[in-house]
């Protein structure tokens, strides 16, 4: 099986003892290239990601400001953005959204923090990963707004709804990306919502270290533990993990790289 983990946090201190065993295990169990994203812990530092990338050729990077740290954007912030979009190994913005969970950062500051990547975004015409949480008609409707027409797609990152919002996201031009949840017995709208999403649109990510599959679950999470949620995926789908493999990896060569 090879594999690509569309979203990683491998700059976490939870690798801080062991980041380069981690990366050797994930190499072993298949997977060929991780996405490595750059939020971090936030503005000033844009680069969390770009640092694993430029020591790893199978590491790609993201950048973005997190809707956890939207209040600590400033103009400085989008201009290093706006620098750092023209590195080779930067391939989307993100993860961007919004989080009306934890509301860590006002919600009309996370909007308009949302807002103005986009922008910046569009102007790089670069993809864009989506983290929404509590927040889903105001993620949409922004993202009509301000996304929709520039066609440039993007991901729905850790899916966690249901398969009416799975397809209003692919009416929108999204991909949509499972993570260890959908491995969960209980969630059962996911379950629904991963055997519908179309081939096409479909990716798989670990959001490691957070959220690992059956049977890791309660533990940390790693890029190589991405081959149970391949399983559990290819199960409610009706093929088998090397097609979800395959699949996943095209889909996110074409959105990405392509």
């Amino acid at each position: 099986m090879k594999i690509i983990d569309s979203h990683c946090h491998l700059d976490n201190e939870q690798f801080d003892g062991d980041r380069e065993a981690v990366i050797e295990r994930a190499l072993a169990a298949g997977v060929e290239h991780m996405l490595a994203i750059g939020s971090g812990d936030g503005p000033p530092d844009l680069e969390a990601g770009i640092r694993l990338a430029d020591r790893h050729p199978f590491f790609y990077a993201s950048i973005g400001v997190h809707p956890h740290d939207a209040a600590k954007a400033t103009a400085e912030t989008y201009t290093r953005l706006a620098e750092l979009q023209q590195h080779p190994k930067v391939v989307a913005v993100g993860e961007i959204g919004l989080d009306y969970h934890y509301d860590h950062s006002p919600r009309d500051v996370q909007r308009a923090v949302f807002v103005e990547q986009m922008r910046l975004a569009r102007d790089a015409k670069m993809p864009i990963i989506i983290h929404t949480r509590e927040a889903w008609k105001d993620t949409c409707d922004l993202l009509q707004q301000h996304w929709a027409d520039s066609g440039l797609g993007g991901i729905i990152h850790c899916f966690s709804e249901g398969p009416m919002e799975a397809a209003q996201a692919v009416a929108l031009g999204f991909h949509i990306s499972f993570g260890g949840i959908v491995t969960f017995p209980k969630a059962t709208a996911i379950h629904d919502a991963a055997r519908q999403v179309p081939a096409d649109r479909l990716l798989i990510e670990t959001d490691a270290p957070f959220l690992a599959p059956v049977p890791k679950r309660g533990k940390r999470n790693e890029p190589g533990f991405i081959v149970e949620t391949a399983r559990r995926l290819a199960e409610l789908r009706g093929v088998t993990p090397d097609e979800i493999a395959q699949t996943t990896a095209g889909n996110f060569r074409r959105l990405c790289l392509d």
